[in-house]
């Protein structure tokens, strides 16, 4: 082997258009909301709560499941308008829904928490506070004047 020829390889990094990452995170968001939900159903009495029509304090009744359908329909609807939306319009509506969704995501933890709850939560703030910060820092163009 030739001492003196070292080739030396690197990876392509390539660059993510910011609605795309916003996308992603939003699409993160989306499957840890269904798994916790999913994971609470393991839990003791759960089952048997909801046999009963009950949900933590909440009946379980068509205007709580149109509630909480509309509350997880908008972080799903996000991912298509990350991609959609123009970019002004992008950043202001991802930057408030982010921020909505905050106090939501926390409002889960309401009542008995298991240690499975609060690591989902945390990691969903932490991707809200990402959409936040992605779409707060969204890359700017120079205006050409003619």
């Amino acid at each position: 082997m030739n001492a003196q020829h070292t080739s030396q390889t690197s990876f392509e990094d390539t660059k993510v258009n910011v609605k795309l990452k916003l996308a992603a995170l939003w699409t993160s968001l989306m499957f840890l909301i269904i798994y916790i939900d999913y994971f609470a159903l393991y839990m003791p009495n759960n089952i048997e709560n909801i046999l009963k029509g009950k949900v933590f304090v909440f009946d379980i009744t068509q205007g709580f499941l149109v509630g909480t359908l509309t509350v997880v329909t908008i972080p799903a609807l996000m991912i298509f308008l990350c991609v959609a939306l123009p970019a002004k319009a992008n950043r202001m509506v991802n930057i408030i829904i982010a921020a909505v969704n905050i106090p939501l995501m926390l409002f889960n933890l309401a009542g008995e928490a298991w240690a499975h709850m609060v690591l989902g939560a945390a990691i969903e703030v932490v991707l809200l506070l990402l959409v936040i910060y992605y779409a707060w820092k969204w890359p700017r163009v120079e205006n050409s004047q003619s």
